[in-house]
Parts: C-alpha cells; sequence; structure tokens
C-alpha cells in the first residue's frame, strides 16, 4: 500500500481574523474554481443554498463523491474569499454573495 501526503495550503476565515488553517490544496482548489464559475459579479448574488446547488455540477467527482463533504468545503471557501477580498457579503436576508 503505498500512502501519499496531500499537499495542504493555508486559509483565512473573515469571522475569525488572524486564524490560519491548513486544507487539503486540491480539494479547496476545486471547490474554488466551482464557487467562482458560478458566483455572478454583482448584486444581487446568490445565497448559500443557490450556491451550494449551483456547485454541486462543476465538481469532480474523484474529490467529492456523490457531492460528499461539498457543504464544508463551500463554506470554508467563501469564508477565506471574503477574507482576501475576493468575495463580497451582502447585507441582506437571506445572506447573498457576489464577486468584488
Amino acid at each position: 500500500m503505498v500512502v501519499t501526503k496531500s499537499r495542504k495550503i493555508e486559509i483565512q476565515n473573515v469571522m475569525s481574523p488572524g486564524h490560519i488553517i491548513r486544507v487539503d490544496a486540491d480539494k479547496y482548489e476545486a471547490m474554488k474554481r466551482a464557487f467562482l464559475k458560478v458566483l455572478p459579479k454583482k448584486s444581487p448574488g446568490l445565497t448559500a443554498a443557490e450556491i451550494g446547488a449551483a456547485i454541486l455540477p462543476h465538481l469532480p467527482d474523484d474529490l467529492f463523491p456523490g457531492g460528499a463533504k461539498a457543504g464544508w468545503w463551500k463554506k470554508a471557501v467563501q469564508l477565506d474569499l471574503e477574507a482576501k477580498g475576493s468575495v463580497a457579503r451582502e447585507a441582506s436576508n437571506p445572506l447573498r454573495w457576489h464577486k468584488s
């Protein structure tokens, strides 16, 4: 049995400034591509549920079989991109996001 070590990257959380966690780079990058592909450039943006449904067809099945763990990764990417200023959260109810 061959065990390979996955590549890790550091991500941020807009809700916890200065807090950094290390996550699987391949899963992060795949989710980020899907997230940015479906996210509109301006208001009114998409809700979390709309983003979740829209990204599923864009995720590689080898990393997210049947959409497994996609919800956690979607949130992690959203919070990281918000912290980096690539994504904006609208002051709406329900919350909506769009590209910055």
